[in-house]
């Protein structure tokens, strides 16, 4: 092989182990983006959904607790109603913020849909759980939101449920649902 063979060939391999790894790169964030929420900084429903499932494999196999939050916010509709959607984004947005802002960095919260929320403790009991409700129930009220100058009361109704060996990450997610609905109920 002449040398210029071997440096155009050397060339070549060169471009193409670049081409690899910029599509490498570009698939990570398309796998990233496939797992969290377009609007928040949460996780999707399917991204939530596979961090239950991790946790879950995780518990039965140490034995470790694990609390599962269901958070319904309360009153989401007359922030749409009254300051219109782009302020609905921006609080939902402001949720997300805050309870990220106040979990562990190996819990994980997810945007389940529309104005709901799951929150995923891992190593926490269901009384760890039941605080964690209540201290961002009251953030949720205290800090409301402020939007072009006028603050929207938010709050929201929390369902917790322990990690009991559900069947699944959705009877787990059910359960939790539940929860909050009862509380939810009794709060009206």
């Amino acid at each position: 092989m002449t040398d210029v063979a071997a440096t155009d060939l050397n060339a070549e391999i060169a471009r193409l182990r670049a081409e690899v790894e910029a599509l490498r790169l570009r698939a990570e964030a398309a796998e990233a983006a496939a797992d969290h929420d377009v609007l928040t900084p949460a996780l999707n429903r399917r991204g939530f959904i596979a961090a239950v499932n991790r946790t879950m494999a995780y518990c039965q196999r140490y034995a470790a607790p694990a609390v599962l939050l269901y958070l319904d916010l309360d009153g989401f509709k007359g922030v749409n109603d009254r300051l219109g959607h782009a302020a609905g984004d921006a609080a939902l947005v402001r949720v997300a913020e805050l309870m990220l802002a106040n979990l562990r960095e190996s819990d994980a919260v997810g945007r389940l849909g529309g104005d709901e929320f799951g929150l995923l403790m891992l190593n926490a009991g269901v009384e760890e759980g039941r605080d964690k409700a209540l201290r961002l129930a009251t953030a949720l009220e205290t800090d409301g939101f402020i939007w072009q100058g006028e603050r929207a009361q938010l709050g929201g109704s929390f369902g917790v449920r322990a990690y009991a060996g559900q069947p699944d990450a959705e009877t787990w997610l059910a359960e939790a649902d539940a929860a909050m609905w009862v509380r939810k109920k009794g709060r009206d």
